[in-house]
C-alpha cells in the first residue's frame, strides 16, 4: 500500500470563470500543490529533495484529466493524491478531487525525476529515482513505531 495525501481546498473567486465554475487550468495548479504535499507527507520537502538528490525538479510529461462534475466559488473540495506506479526515472500520480463526497475530477500525471545531463549545463534528462525515495512512499514504512509495553 502507498501513502495517500488528502488536501482540503477552498474554492476562491479568482479560481473561477464568469459562471463561478472553477476555470480548468486552476485544477492543474491544485494538483501540482497536491503532489508537493504528497512528497512532504512522505518526508521530502521540495527544497530538501532538490538539494539532497541533485535534481532540478519533477516535471510533468503526460497528463490526463477527466472532469465529471463542476466545482464552484465557495465550495470546499478534498483532493486525494497517491503515486500509483514507480518506473526507472518516472512515476505516475493520481489525484481525485471530491466535492461533497462526489468524485468531480480525476487526474493522472506522469512526472520525471529530472536532473542536469552530464556535461551539458543547459539540458535536463530523466535520472533513476533513488530506491530510498520509493521506499519513503510505502505506507508500511511510514507507520509510526509501536509504543513499547510496560514490564
Amino acid at each position: 500500500m502507498n501513502i495517500t495525501n488528502r488536501k482540503t481546498i477552498d474554492i476562491e473567486w479568482g479560481d473561477c470563470d464568469p459562471a463561478q465554475i472553477v476555470y480548468y487550468p486552476r485544477y492543474l495548479a491544485y494538483f501540482d500543490a497536491c503532489t508537493t504535499a504528497l512528497f512532504k507527507k512522505a518526508g521530502l520537502s521540495k527544497r530538501q529533495m532538490l538539494k539532497t538528490y541533485h535534481i532540478v525538479g519533477i516535471p510533468m510529461v503526460d497528463l490526463r484529466v477527466s472532469f465529471k462534475a463542476p466545482s464552484r466559488f465557495s465550495d470546499t473540495v478534498v483532493v486525494e493524491s497517491e503515486i500509483t506506479e514507480w518506473r526507472r526515472s518516472s512515476f505516475c500520480v493520481r489525484h481525485r478531487l471530491f466535492n461533497k463526497r462526489v468524485l468531480a475530477v480525476e487526474c493522472l500525471e506522469i512526472r520525471v525525476w529530472a536532473g542536469l545531463a552530464d556535461g551539458e549545463a543547459e539540458k535536463i534528462e530523466g535520472k533513476p529515482v533513488p530506491r530510498e525515495v520509493i521506499e519513503m512512499f510505502s505506507a508500511v514504512s511510514s507507520r509510526p513505531a509501536r509504543a513499547k509495553r510496560g514490564r
